[in-house]
């Protein structure tokens, strides 16, 4: 009795999973290169800081104004 009886299967499913491998690659460099050219990474900072941030006492006079 053989160990592995299947032996052609492993050897056979390389050839499917080594290209699905290297497509998937190739679209995550597609798609960091993207963000990058489209500046998504420019500015990490300030958009987790503005909820944060405080209106101003005009600001806050505006709005009851504007109700």
């Amino acid at each position: 009795m053989r160990l592995f009886p299947f032996r052609w299967f492993y050897m056979q499913i390389l050839y499917l999973l080594i290209p699905m491998s290297v497509v998937l690659i190739v679209a995550a460099v597609l798609a960091f290169s993207w963000a990058v050219k489209h500046r998504q990474f420019d500015d990490l900072e300030s958009p987790g800081m503005i909820p944060l941030l405080d209106d101003t006492d005009e600001e806050r006079r505006r709005e009851r104004q504007d109700k």
